[in-house]
């Protein structure tokens, strides 16, 4: 089966959190929250009267290296994650980023639009180092949501922004399943909502 085929394919399991039956203020269930490097990472449930999927929505308000949030009982091989985003401030960055085959806070995927620089990135992180892998411009607007998604399968990786795919490639340096999740970096204040994931 071809690559395209692959990801054309429907999803053997899918599933989609909006966290509306989460209560503000706190983490949503199933998810714990983290950095890779140094800081205060602040991620907690928020009422959001512009959230795709009223009334909450998932934001990360604190600061630190690159801030992570996982939810721990994924594992995911070859699949995809979605997520609609919204950038609301950032002085270094404005980046909201969705995470796969998370092994540890060290070690994972990452694949990142920014507001503040208009590009979508792709990066592997291992033994707590982030490597670019790839980065395209993009047209990312500031408080506006959008839709991030990436789907992989083997070595074979795609990343869309808004319904384009940016960035199509292979890339081997993080195998088999890990968890999913979101990320951020430097002091990004971002609303996460819509949040999607499944195997194929």
């Amino acid at each position: 089966m071809t690559a395209a085929s692959i990801f054309a394919a429907s999803a053997a399991f899918a599933e989609t959190i909006n966290f509306d039956s989460d209560s503000p203020g706190a983490l949503p269930a199933g998810w714990e929250q983290g950095v890779t490097g140094k800081g205060a990472p602040r991620w907690a449930v928020k009422a959001d009267a512009s959230a795709p999927s009223k009334p909450n929505v998932l934001e990360q308000s604190g600061s630190g290296t690159f801030p992570w949030c996982v939810l721990r009982k994924t594992s995911v091989e070859n699949g995809f994650v979605e997520v609609r985003f919204k950038p609301m401030s950032g002085s270094e960055d404005q980046a909201g980023g969705i995470i796969w085959r998370w092994q540890d806070g060290n070690n994972y995927y990452v694949a990142r639009a920014n507001a503040l620089e208009n590009n979508v990135s792709l990066y592997h992180t291992t033994h707590g180092r982030r490597n670019t892998i790839k980065y395209v411009d993009a047209p990312v607007a500031k408080n506006a949501w959008h839709t991030l998604r990436v789907e992989f399968s083997g070595k074979r990786i795609k990343v869309a922004l808004d319904g384009k795919t940016y960035i199509e490639l292979e890339d081997a340096h993080i195998s088999g399943a890990g968890a999913v999740g979101l990320w951020t970096k430097a002091d990004s204040v971002t609303a996460f909502d819509d949040f999607s994931y499944g195997s194929m």
